[in-house]
């Protein structure tokens, strides 16, 4: 399955560090970042870990939970664990999911369909697309990707702010420019009409081109 932005998620139960969860239900009304792991106690990953463990009030601020996955057990993953703990200064405070049948992996079209094998003969490289973030709305729909390779650590402070134009954009007929901040201007799409834009935007915007209004970031 090709999963795209604007497509329902697929619907999964799977163990984690946090137990048994059945994954629509438990994203409820919040917006939800999935991100996951080729293998447990690999380096780039175990830096990751450790780092969103960090930025998770950040994510909390903005009514977003938080949830991994490692093509390992629940029990490798609590030994990882340990060693993020030790290596990174913050513990994990967010569910791991195991998905040693590679079954989450496939839903997700993080790797070939046809991948087989248990989780403990398959190595990072077998495992090396299953790099991936998905940040998921209330509505269970794929709102953003972003798939990595294993040489490349993420960046999840831009992961926040992609989150932040996600959830500001959901609220108001507004687009983010590049490299947009909150707080600066956003654009008026052109689907907005100028009648429709000064009900929405009484106090005017910048008309650059006609296609290209700005406008300051609503409230």
């Amino acid at each position: 399955m090709s999963l795209r932005i604007g497509d329902e998620v697929p619907d999964f139960t799977a163990q984690s560090t946090d137990g048994e969860i059945s994954f629509h239900h438990w994203i409820g009304d919040k917006w939800a970042i999935l991100f996951s792991h080729p293998k447990d106690f690999t380096p780039v990953c175990t830096t990751e870990l450790g780092y969103l463990a960090k930025l998770k009030p950040e994510f909390d601020k903005r009514n977003t939970k938080v949830i991994g996955l490692s093509i390992d057990s629940v029990d490798d993953h609590r030994r990882w664990a340990k060693d993020i703990a030790e290596t990174q200064g913050a513990a994990l405070n967010y569910p791991l999911i195991g998905d040693t049948d590679l079954k989450v992996a496939k839903l997700f079209d993080m790797i070939h369909p046809n991948a087989s094998g248990n989780a403990s003969s398959r190595t990072a490289a077998d495992n090396a697309t299953i790099r991936s973030v998905f940040v998921i709305g209330p509505d269970k729909k794929l709102k953003l990707s972003i798939l990595y390779p294993m040489s490349t650590g993420r960046d999840f402070n831009e992961v926040l702010r992609a989150l932040d134009s996600l959830q500001l954009t959901s609220r108001h007929s507004v687009a983010t420019p590049v490299n947009w901040r909150p707080g600066e201007d956003v654009i008026i799409p052109p689907s907005v009409s100028d009648d429709a834009a000064r009900a929405k935007f009484p106090g005017g915007w910048k008309t650059l081109k006609s296609y290209l209004r700005i406008v300051p970031q609503p409230k």
